[in-house]
């Protein structure tokens, strides 16, 4: 198993194969057993892994410190204005270098159109695993923490199950579209009914899309698009209502607002809960716009499993982290 990981990046969920992908979320699972067991698991003792930020975090900054301190390891957290990114280092020196210092190297980059290029270059210079911990295009470690969550809530036998990602309104900013992507992307590898739900403006890479019909089909699920969100929740298993930014139309700031101020309906609240299924849960990866992209109702409902998705962000990290650091 080491051989087979050891030294792999994690830059898109679907860069790994699904046997790859099904083994590390076994893992995970079996890592959240021994910490509910108290058990040690000090698979990356003396390991250091980087963690370069040039975006804000909470959960994601949080749960990789406190995977590399149950896998036995140190992480350095290297906010990007306080380095000499800005004065004159490049990606080829920051992978080249920091590799040198360490065993592994997480980049948070989401800016539109730079991130996923800027950390594929780090990438490409580095001698350790880089792992994307979200850039513009994908957020890779969410989407396996919720696949994590989707399988314990609703079983590992997805056929059958009518998941919908959402779009749903938020006014705080305009927010990336890499978790829609990631998620739609992962979850098609698993045979559910996917729906994607969004107002016309806020269409995801064509690329992306494209993908998706190509893996559901292969993998005996299916793929339906709507800018309905009623339409969407109708019989759910699974909903996932969340912003992200008209970004593939425009990523004018002033005009992405003009655009999402028009569909301020697109919120999740107890009437379009009532419209999936009565055991539907609701998902969310946080932070979420109350009372704008969902009702308190809903999110500290009984349907929410919010903070089962943030802790298994955790648990995937350490998993990821220890197949591919751990030495060959």
């Amino acid at each position: 198993m080491k051989t087979q990981f050891f030294g792999k990046d994690f830059i898109n969920c679907n860069d790994w194969n699904k046997d790859e992908l099904e083994t590390a979320i076994d893992v995970a699972f079996d890592l959240k057993k021994k910490f509910a067991l108290n058990e040690q698991t000090l698979y990356l003792l003396h390991k250091t892994l980087f963690l370069l930020f040039f975006f804000s975090s909470t959960r994601t900054r949080t749960s990789f410190e406190a995977a590399m301190d149950h896998l036995g390891g140190s992480s350095h957290d290297l906010p990007s204005d306080k380095l000499q990114i800005a004065h004159g280092d490049t990606a080829k020196e920051i992978g080249k270098i920091l590799s040198s210092y360490g065993h592994g190297l997480a980049i948070r980059h989401c800016d539109w159109k730079e991130g996923n290029q800027y950390i594929n270059e780090v990438a490409k210079h580095s001698s350790v695993p880089v792992f994307n911990m979200q850039c513009d295009v994908y957020h890779p470690f969410q989407a396996m923490a919720d696949l994590m969550t989707v399988f314990e809530k609703k079983g590992q036998n997805l056929k059958g199950k009518k998941i919908v990602m959402s779009w749903a309104y938020a006014k705080s900013y305009t927010k990336p579209i890499s978790v829609p992507q990631s998620f739609i992307l992962l979850l098609s590898l698993f045979g559910a009914d996917l729906v994607l739900a969004h107002p016309k403006e806020f269409e995801l890479m064509p690329e992306i899309v494209k993908e998706t019909k190509q893996n559901s089909k292969f993998y005996g699920g299916s793929f339906k698009t709507t800018n309905n969100m009623e339409e969407a929740f109708k019989d759910a298993d699974v909903v996932y209502p969340k912003s992200w930014g008209p970004l593939v139309l425009t990523a004018d700031p002033a005009e992405c607002t003009k655009i999402t101020s028009k569909y301020k309906s697109w919120i999740c609240d107890v009437k379009k809960m009532k419209l999936a299924k009565k055991d539907a849960i609701y998902m969310h990866c946080l932070p979420a716009d109350r009372g704008v992209e969902v009702t308190d109702e809903v999110i500290d409902g009984p349907q929410s499993v919010v903070y089962d998705q943030a802790e298994n962000r955790m648990h995937v990290q350490k998993a990821i982290l220890a197949l591919t650091m751990g030495g060959k």
